[in-house]
């Protein structure tokens, strides 16, 4: 079945949603870097048939298009990941989640620098009310303390995530999103090595304790996060908007705070009800935005 941008973009949301709280699951029972380990080689080993039946290897050590893969690699999977399973050994997910919407600011001055995608007058309005939204959260949540150094970390690696999709938009339009998510996966992974010894040298030892905790952020982060939902994101910025994508997916903390209340670990208050009617409302105003620019191109 062929799916549609927006429908690969909801269902990427829909895993996304679930990256913080797994985040800090995994927090005393796998370090960072193991983990980082783990989430960048599964992918790669899921990935090798689909890349030895149709001959990739070749292509993917092509002279051109290999800085731009491990630019990819590097700022969309390896670093940022890195920086946030750290952070959230000091933050909440839902700390961690809020945080991340910086990454709206970065989307719209990067993508109109590099990418010449100007954001319409009502992609702003919506942009503006998701921020709302989050503010109302972050007030409730009385998080404006950010000199917490997971809150700060979580701030300064945003960017990192609008320059990989970035480079995943440079990338020449017939490579199939299968090849960018194993390709992807490949060079964060050659990444990860060096990284790990890095952090190594300066006292992040890599440890793992084999428990149930382990297993499901192994297994979340390498299969349904690193696969699937790096497959899904692909189809939907390569054939819409980087800025309307990005917009919309970063609604996440919203259903992460539902999530939290129905599990029991938060609770549903006026701010955080203002919050997600806010947020929520922008997301429907990015989305009219998309759907009505799709219907112009058919």
């Amino acid at each position: 079945m062929k799916l549609s941008p927006l429908t690969a973009l909801w269902l990427s949301l829909a895993i996304t949603v679930f990256y913080p709280i797994v985040g800090k699951l995994k927090t005393g029972h796998i370090s960072p870097t193991v983990l980082m380990l783990f989430a960048t080689g599964i992918p790669v080993l899921w990935y090798i048939p689909y890349l030895t039946k149709h001959k990739f290897w070749k292509l993917l050590f092509d002279k051109k298009l290999m800085p731009r893969l491990a630019g990819l690699g590097f700022f969309s999977s390896a670093f940022p990941f890195l920086c946030m399973m750290i952070a959230l050994n000091y933050t909440t997910p839902a700390n961690a989640s809020i945080l991340n919407q910086t990454e709206v600011l970065y989307s719209l001055l990067l993508t109109y620098i590099f990418l010449g995608e100007r954001p319409t007058g009502k992609q702003i309005i919506g942009t503006v009310l998701i921020l709302t939204g989050v503010i109302f959260i972050l007030m409730e949540a009385n998080k404006f303390n950010f000199q917490m150094k997971g809150d700060l970390l979580v701030i300064c690696t945003t960017w990192m995530f609008q320059v990989g999709h970035i480079f995943a938009k440079k990338l020449p339009s017939d490579l199939t999103e299968h090849f960018i998510t194993a390709a992807r996966a490949f060079y964060a992974f050659v990444f990860s090595v060096p990284l790990t010894y890095i952090l190594t040298y300066f006292g992040m030892q890599p440890t793992i304790t084999i428990c149930w905790q382990t297993v499901v952020a192994v297994l979340f982060m390498g299969i349904a996060f690193y696969v699937y939902g790096n497959y899904l994101w692909y189809i939907a910025i390569r054939r819409m908007d980087l800025s309307k994508a990005t917009t919309l997916i970063l609604t996440y903390p919203v259903f992460t705070y539902i999530l939290s209340a129905v599990f029991g670990y938060d609770k549903f208050t006026i701010l955080k009800t203002l919050g997600v009617i806010s947020a929520l409302g922008g997301a429907y105003m990015v989305n009219s935005v998309i759907k009505k620019n799709k219907r112009e191109t058919k």
